[in-house]
């Protein structure tokens, strides 16, 4: 997905990881993962440049699908779909 079509994307969950250091992003979406269903779509937030890798790394191990990523000002959203 491109990343108009990731900002027009409905997430069912939002994770505000920003501010926190790794591994704290990766573990707040662990954590929030279990508050969706399958094929429901959680997005998160992270100030922290390590969630870039660690996300995509997780839904790859985890068989969840990794949407996509863009930058806004000062943090990243990340986008992904559970398994």
């Amino acid at each position: 997905m491109n990343t108009e079509e990731l900002k027009n994307l409905k997430s069912n969950k939002i994770v505000d990881a920003r501010g926190t250091a790794c591994p704290g992003p990766l573990l707040a979406a662990k954590k929030a993962i279990g508050e969706i269903s399958s094929g429901e779509v959680m997005e998160i937030y992270s100030s922290d440049e390590g969630t870039k890798i660690d996300i995509p790394k997780w839904c790859q191990k985890m068989s969840h699908e990794f949407i996509g990523i863009f930058e806004e000002d000062s943090y990243s959203r990340l986008f992904l779909k559970k398994a």
